[in-house]
């Protein structure tokens, strides 16, 4: 994995640490650790998954306090057992204490996303498809969401409206028709920007083949309906399929000979892997 820079992270890491600290700091920490005190935690997985999120940890402890050590045990993107390291903190027992709820929530949400993401790309790694994700991330967390996708084995879709179009039912609909939504794109877009329409029908994919673009989105069709539209396209556009993809309906959906299939479930509500930050005895 090729990590994302510092200088994109902090300011997720500073955000999330003001509102933990609000307006006193750390009551109970303060309260009962002496200053300079120092101590050893570690990072261990509970349950087995794929972990993403670990420069993010990082930055929430260093960012409280410079001199705390972090050692990562694992890279992002590795799998894990439960009892697994995954990384050990050393240093002021006040700054482990203060920031290692931040550090757990990004790691874990992170790490979920990334597990999610594995599932359904183990699902489907009998064929060529690749599993993408959507813009349904969490606000602020877009970034690094599709990051812990690319660390789950998954492919980014677009990152914002800026970066691609995809024309979906709501604008074909406004616009009368594919072909005529197509025509009003090209004419305002830039030749470099890729293009991608989202159609509900075979009907809608024969339109779109009078003038073909670089990829189409077959939204909610069943595998069979799948297997069809992709043999119509024919190898002219990039195929992707969406809609109701699980663990359980992927493979047919992949089988089907989509390039991609997207899915919005493993960004917006992948459940957190279960990663401890427990006292180091040694």
């Amino acid at each position: 994995m090729t990590p994302l820079p510092d200088i994109l992270l902090e300011p997720l890491a500073k955000s999330a640490l003001l509102e933990d600290l609000g307006r006193a700091g750390d009551l109970t920490t303060d309260a009962i650790i002496p200053v300079g005190v120092r101590d050893r935690f570690v990072f261990a997985a509970r349950e087995p998954g794929t972990v993403a999120g670990l420069d993010l940890a990082r930055l929430t402890f260093t960012l409280i306090d410079p001199s705390v050590t972090f050692t990562a045990h694992v890279a992002d993107g590795d799998r894990v057992a439960p009892g697994d390291r995954v990384a050990t903190v050393e240093g002021s027992a006040r700054s482990l204490l203060t920031a290692e709820r931040v550090a757990l929530n990004f790691l874990g949400h992170l790490s979920g996303v990334a597990t999610a993401t594995r599932t359904l790309v183990d699902a489907v790694a009998h064929t060529p498809a690749r599993i993408a994700c959507t813009r349904k991330t969490t606000p602020g967390l877009r970034a690094v969401e599709k990051y812990a996708v690319r660390a789950g084995g998954g492919s980014n879709h677009r990152f914002g409206l800026d970066d691609a179009v995809l024309v979906k039912d709501n604008h074909i609909a406004v616009a009368g028709s594919v072909t005529e939504a197509v025509r009003r794109v090209r004419a305002h877009v830039g030749h470099l920007v890729a293009i991608e329409v989202e159609v509900d029908t075979l009907d809608q994919l024969q339109e779109l083949l009078l003038d073909p673009v670089h990829a189409v989105l077959l939204d909610n069709m069943t595998p069979e309906t799948t297997a069809k539209a992709v043999a119509i396209v024919g190898g002219r556009m990039v195929t992707e399929a969406s809609g109701q993809v699980t663990v359980q309906t992927a493979p047919a959906l992949a089988e089907a000979g989509v390039d991609l299939i997207s899915a919005g479930w493993i960004t917006h509500s992948a459940r957190c892997l279960d990663i401890g930050l427990d006292h180091s005895t040694g």
